[in-house]
């Protein structure tokens, strides 16, 4: 009995160490990304109001666009890690490079499309008449970016997908570091005012791509793996990814009608949604981190055939999740209504977001299940049933959450429908799908 409590302890501690050295450097990359838009924030706003109202359209429609393709990331973490564990690191680079250059080809398309509809985009959003010329400027130059910021969430998944999260931190690192250094020489150097911070932002991208793309060609070259685009290859990616865009859609459509629901209950509910949604997102790069590890480390077991250690660790990884969500809840718990008047003094507000923050403290377990559960899932490369059960999910959500207003409650029971039900449900499809073993398939690739 000792021998076996020993043998299990050695293991748990086996998977931990895994587990953390992959999540760790995998948050500080999620969380200097966003960091891009928070320099460009507080250079612009210098400028004036309507620059910084500009940058508010024009990263809107950015950060929409990059978003919807971070399947890129995902499905080639899966694909990636499967090879590796097989034993395969030439199918495993080859597999990332078809991924690369799907990314390239999608952001080409990104650019044709998104200059010349640059105005229209932002007419569309409601921008001022002051606003609007800055957020065209802004939008327009930063739209060159895209094909690179692509590149880099597809090189990002061949690195996850090669059990390597710190590379990704590092060039995280530096893109911001380079970012700021940019836009301080454009922006207020060389007099370029809001262009300046959208060209400093584009090269700061490129350069991380290029650093990504000497990583990754650097290894197929040592491999003797192709570097020519291969258009089954790429077909392979793109149906692999179409599941997962589903699913990303999906999940981009509760937040839509999330916001809109909250805009029809009034000034105060809507600036009381928007700083929770600001929360729940920071608290969801912290739980994503558990999420990419688990993708790369589920997806290794079952290239290399061991399903018994796959569904080990997914259960080490669930009470990663459970733990994690505890200690951020409390977090918010404790913090969340300090930190109130940091993001606003109207009273108004406060008394509506109190009662919001209680509800992400007390749902952040839950929250943190259906992460861990997403990534196994996602690197099981079970994207049809991850596509299915998030429109499952919107179907649930959906109705209750446009009968918000006529129940009352305001933006509590908005959010009740938003990290209570719409988490429950996915918790659920998840929990039943990861029960059932169907995901346990083996080999270098999921048949």
């Amino acid at each position: 009995m000792d021998l076996l409590v020993s043998q299990q302890s050695a293991t748990h501690r086996r998977h931990d160490r895994e587990i953390l050295t992959l999540a760790l450097p995998a948050f500080g990359a999620l969380v200097a990304e966003p960091l891009f838009l928070l320099a460009d924030s507080a250079m612009i706003g210098h400028l004036g109001t309507p620059q910084l109202a500009g940058l508010g359209i024009a990263a809107a429609i950015l950060t929409t666009a990059v978003n919807v393709f971070v399947f890129l990331a995902y499905a080639t973490t899966a694909a990636v890690a499967r090879r590796l564990g097989a034993g395969d690191l030439p199918a495993a680079l080859r597999q990332g490079i078809d991924g690369i250059w799907l990314a390239a080809l999608l952001g080409l398309a990104v650019v044709l499309i998104g200059v010349p509809t640059a105005p229209a985009l932002v007419d569309a959003l409601g921008a001022s008449a002051t606003a609007a010329p800055h957020a065209t400027t802004y939008l327009r130059i930063s739209i060159l970016g895209i094909p690179a910021m692509l590149i880099v969430l597809a090189a990002t998944g061949v690195l996850r997908g090669l059990q390597d999260t710190r590379t990704p931190l590092y060039v995280a690192i530096g893109g911001f570091t380079s970012n700021v250094a940019l836009n301080g020489l454009f922006i207020y150097g060389l007099g370029w005012g809001i262009a300046g911070s959208a060209w400093g932002t584009v090269i700061a991208q490129f350069g991380m791509a290029a650093v990504y793309l000497r990583t990754v060609l650097a290894g197929a070259r040592r491999h003797h793996v192709a570097l020519c685009p291969d258009p089954a290859g790429i077909r392979a990616s793109a149906r692999a990814g179409a599941p997962l865009l589903v699913r990303t859609l999906s999940l981009r459509a509760i937040t839509l009608l999330a916001t809109l629901v909250a805009a029809r209950l009034g000034d105060a509910d809507v600036a009381a949604h928007q700083i929770a949604l600001t929360i729940w997102t920071l608290l969801a790069f912290a739980l994503d981190a558990i999420a990419i590890a688990g993708q790369a480390i589920i997806g290794r077991y079952l290239g290399a055939g061991d399903a018994a250690g796959a569904r080990a660790i997914c259960r080490r990884m669930i009470g990663w999740g459970v733990v994690s969500g505890i200690v951020l809840g409390a977090l918010v718990a404790v913090l969340g209504p300090l930190g109130m008047p940091l993001f606003t003094g109207d009273d108004a507000v406060h008394e509506r977001l109190l009662p919001v923050l209680l509800i992400i403290a007390v749902t952040q377990p839950i929250a943190g299940v259906v992460f861990v559960l997403d990534g196994v899932l996602m690197g099981a490369g079970d994207g049809t049933y991850l596509a299915a059960a998030m429109l499952l999910t919107l179907a649930v959500f959906a109705p209750v959450a446009l009968l918000v207003p006529t129940i009352g409650g305001g933006v509590s029971t908005l959010w009740w429908a938003v990290a209570g039900l719409m988490m429950a449900t996915r918790l659920v499809t998840l929990g039943l799908r990861t029960r059932t073993g169907r995901w346990l398939i083996t080999g270098a690739e999921r048949a």
